[in-house]
């Protein structure tokens, strides 16, 4: 059986002080090394606990972050592929406007064939315009939300830019084309004028479909700024809740390490009292 050491009252006072310095040198040195006051719920649960509902937001917002910038390639993909259409309409309208200069047969059926290929580009370029599965050029919409809960978000509504969806037909072609051929002595420069028709009013409903885009675009990255600053007002505040003052940290240190030898010494002192009786021998 373990029989207790009987201690002077002057040993246990300063032995208190010594043990009870040790163990907030123990917490300065875990403060040090984390630079955190607060490193678990045993610290400080109130503190500690908002600081994780801070930090739980913050990466539920930054997950949101991701697809938000996932939904900004997304539009610029379908921008880029507005302007490449553009482009060929453009392509488009300068081979029926040159047809259109010409009376000659062969000339316009030559004009025909190049024609009929861009309008065929226009189908592949919206197409072709899809980012990670998303093409806002053919019809698909997407939905972009904003914050942790997923309350908040905006739809983005595409469309067809094909030349289907934008009424541009192919020259010859019987369903939804352009059914007179431009080399035809009646109606070649009737059909020709029909394609310049139809060509100007594809642009103009690309222009409304881009400014719709553009809004859509604007909202969608103002909401990922808003993203960032709440991230770091997150980050910031739970990082108050928890954060070591390090300066203060130190100079705790340097107390404790002197009260420690201190109270090393002091004990020290109150022993030499019992130890006084070993001059009576």
């Amino acid at each position: 059986m373990a029989q207790e050491i009987s201690l002077t009252g002057a040993m246990r006072a300063n032995l208190l002080s010594l043990q009870n310095t040790v163990s907030l040198l123990n917490r300065t040195q875990e403060r040090l090394s984390s630079g955190k006051k607060v490193n678990s719920a045993l610290d400080s649960p109130t503190n500690y606990f908002a600081a994780k509902a801070h930090s739980n937001r913050a990466s539920d917002i930054s997950a949101r972050k991701d697809s938000m910038n996932e939904a900004i390639q997304t539009v610029k993909t379908a921008s880029s592929g507005i302007d490449s259409i553009n482009t060929l309409i453009e392509s488009a309208k300068g081979i029926a406007q040159a047809a259109l200069a010409t009376s000659d047969a062969t000339s316009r059926a030559q004009y025909v064939t190049q024609y009929n290929a861009v309008i065929s580009q226009i189908n592949t370029m919206a197409s072709d315009s899809g980012y990670r599965g998303t093409n806002l050029l053919i019809g698909n919409t997407m939905t972009v939300k904003f914050n942790e809960d997923g309350a908040s978000s905006l739809s983005v509504e595409g469309f067809s830019a094909s030349a289907t969806g934008l009424t541009i037909g192919i020259v010859g072609q019987a369903t939804g084309g352009i059914t007179a051929s431009w080399s035809d002595a009646t109606d070649g420069t009737a059909s020709i004028n029909s394609a310049l028709t139809q060509l100007s009013s594809a642009l103009d409903t690309l222009r409304v479909k881009t400014s719709a885009l553009s809004s859509s675009l604007s909202i969608v990255q103002t909401r990922a700024d808003w993203a960032d600053q709440m991230i770091a007002t997150l980050k910031t505040g739970a990082s108050a809740l928890t954060d070591a003052d390090m300066n203060e940290e130190g100079a705790n240190m340097l107390m404790l390490q002197t009260r420690q030898s201190l109270g090393t010494t002091a004990l020290s002192l109150s022993a030499q009292n019992a130890q006084s009786v070993l001059t009576l021998f």
